[in-house]
C-alpha cells in the first residue's frame, strides 16, 4: 500500500505529479451527473467501489441540488417580490446543497484520497464541467526545495 499523507501536508507541500478527470456524463442530457467509469491511472492508488461509491453520492447530491419542489418555487416567488434581495439574507436550496458537497469532498480527501496520495476538487471550482483527481507526489516536493 502506498504511503500516507496528511492532507494539510499535501496542499502546503505537494507537486501535481499528473491530474485525473472526471467527465460531465450527457446521457441524461444536462443535468449535472459525472461519468463513474473507473480511469485506470487509479487502479493502483484507491479501490474501484470506493471510487465509483464516492462519484455516485456526488451524482446523488447534485441531482438533489437540482431538484424542483416546493421550497424552490417559495424561493422563486419570495426572489420576483423582493426583486431578488431576499437572497441577500437567505440561502436558496441549491447553495446549500453545494455546501454539503463542498463538506462531503472534503471528508473524503480527508479520510480516502489524502492517505492515499490522492486530492478530490470541487466539481464548482471547474465550472461543474469535471471533477479532477490530482495525483499528489509529497516526496517530489520536498527533494525539490533541497
Amino acid at each position: 500500500m502506498a504511503e500516507t499523507h496528511s492532507l494539510q501536508d499535501m496542499r502546503q507541500q505537494a507537486a501535481v505529479a499528473a491530474k485525473v478527470f472526471i467527465q460531465r456524463d450527457y446521457a441524461n442530457g444536462t443535468v449535472c451527473q459525472f461519468q463513474t467509469k473507473f480511469p485506470s491511472e487509479l487502479e493502483t492508488r484507491i479501490d474501484k467501489q470506493q471510487f465509483e461509491e464516492t462519484v455516485r453520492t456526488l451524482n446523488n447530491l447534485y441531482a438533489e441540488a437540482e431538484k424542483l419542489g416546493s421550497q424552490s418555487y417559495i424561493e422563486g416567488c419570495l426572489a420576483c417580490l423582493t426583486a431578488y434581495t431576499v437572497f441577500l439574507c437567505m440561502e436558496t436550496h441549491y447553495e446549500k446543497v453545494l455546501k454539503k458537497i463542498a463538506k462531503y469532498i472534503q471528508e473524503q480527501n480527508d479520510k480516502i484520497y489524502a492517505p492515499r496520495g490522492l486530492l478530490l476538487t470541487d466539481p464548482i471550482e471547474r465550472g461543474l464541467r469535471v471533477v479532477s483527481c490530482a495525483l499528489v507526489s509529497v516526496a517530489a516536493k520536498k527533494y525539490s526545495l533541497l
